[in-house]
């Protein structure tokens, strides 16, 4: 009888864990972009459980949205950071720069787009440029002009749209351990840092800028 009152306790115990592991699992994701300070905040949750905030931030209007990438294609799962300047600007076409595309890229339009440049010299190594037209050496001309943005390895993508900006930024990958012994992909335990994100609205102020500065 004892042996199986102690298995009996291990298994309720066992229960107990998982439960509370998955209330605070949702709590971490619902809450990851709980210390980044918007104005005029909107917040809403993703089908993956995983946050997603508007609002203003430095006199930008910004979508912020975190995307979890678990396709097996890639050495580890990772969390995806979409910041968005959902803003019409005077741009003629879609262009797409992508630091070392898979093809497996859920969070991206980038393989569906129908031109693929050949880039000059001064483009990071390993980046992909795609875009619905062929470009023009004014559009050339201005992406060269921002490609400090990539001295960042966390960079993944830059989207230039009529609709708007994008910056995907890498935020975390699963522990590499973990994964390999355990295929436990657990991400967003700990809350954006605010700081991570300064330099990517900065870099989306100056391009919008710089946009509007060509076309006036």
């Amino acid at each position: 009888m004892l042996p199986v009152l102690v298995l009996g306790v291990l298994l309720a115990w066992l229960s107990l864990r998982l439960v509370a592991d998955a209330r605070q699992r949702r709590a971490a994701r619902a809450g990851w972009l709980d210390r980044v300070t918007l104005q005029d905040r909107r917040s809403a949750l993703a089908a993956t459980g995983f946050a997603r905030a508007s609002g203003r931030r430095a006199g930008l209007a910004l979508d912020l949205q975190a995307v979890p990438d678990t396709l097996t294609i890639r050495k580890l799962p990772t969390l995806w950071l979409l910041v968005t300047l959902p803003e019409p600007l005077p741009l003629r076409q879609r262009i797409n720069l992508m630091m070392r595309p898979t093809g497996g890229e859920s969070f991206s339009t980038f393989a569906g787009l129908p031109h693929q440049t050949i880039l000059a010299m001064g483009f990071p190594e390993g980046a992909v440029l795609r875009s619905e037209q062929p470009l023009t050496e004014a559009e050339a001309t201005l992406l060269a002009r921002h490609l400090a943005l990539f001295d960042d390895p966390r960079v993944k993508e830059l989207v230039l749209s009529p609709q708007g900006l994008r910056i995907t930024w890498l935020a975390e990958e699963a522990d590499r351990g973990r994964y390999l012994l355990f295929r436990e992909a657990e991400m967003g335990r700990k809350a954006l840092d605010p700081s991570a994100l300064d330099p990517l609205v900065a870099a989306l102020a100056a391009l919008r800028q710089d946009i509007m500065k060509v076309a006036a």
